[in-house]
């Protein structure tokens, strides 16, 4: 399987976001009762600011790079934590850089699919330069305390919990991740670095 990202282009891709983050699936998104524009509002501000992106992610069979006709699969964002809801809760460091993830949701749910996407987005974040500049060193992620399935992803990708703490809208774990520590884990050890992880 190839994994690539591409820069989320918010009128073409508004009402396919609205269906996944909508989904029950998608409750840690909080983002169940949100229309479409709601959605092309929300996504238009992140594309627009100096300290938050999104990427569309697409996914589509070995042996070639991803292009606009890989499937559309996932949801990432990458963020700075100094200019978040963290401010006040992590001590930010040059070079970190905050990180969610949405896999698309689906009926048919394929085995190794969201370990795969997840690798792959990290592992994404670790080739950006940072929002302040500085070569990111250090992942950075908040979800959800009651979302265990993540948590479980969070530490095979090598996340070191921190510490529960209460955000505006959650109560969440924040969690860091060093890229030696990602290079280390079970999913970042992968030589594939499109990943067809287990």
């Amino acid at each position: 399987m190839r994994i690539g990202l591409e820069p989320l282009d918010v009128d073409r891709h508004a009402p396919l976001l609205h269906a996944w983050v909508t989904h029950p699936r998608s409750v840690f998104w909080m983002m169940q009762d949100a229309s479409v524009d709601d959605v092309r509002r929300e996504y238009t501000d992140i594309v627009a600011s100096p300290h938050h992106d999104a990427w569309l992610g697409r996914t589509g069979p070995g042996g070639g790079a991803v292009g606009p006709a890989g499937t559309p699969s996932f949801l990432a964002e990458t963020y700075d934590p100094a200019h978040s809801p963290l401010v006040g809760h992590h001590d930010t460091q040059p070079g970190d850089l905050g990180m969610h993830v949405l896999v698309a949701p689906t009926d048919t749910p394929v085995h190794g699919f969201t370990a795969a996407v997840f690798a792959a987005v990290v592992r994404h974040c670790f080739t950006l330069p940072g929002h302040d500049g500085v070569t990111t060193r250090r992942v950075v992620v908040e979800p959800d305390a009651r979302n265990t399935a993540i948590h479980d992803l969070n530490a095979r990708a090598g996340f070191v919990a921190e510490r529960e703490i209460d955000l505006p809208d959650k109560r969440a774990l924040l969690s860091t991740c060093t890229a030696e520590g990602f290079a280390a884990s079970e999913l970042g050890a992968t030589d594939d670095p499109t990943g067809d992880v287990p």
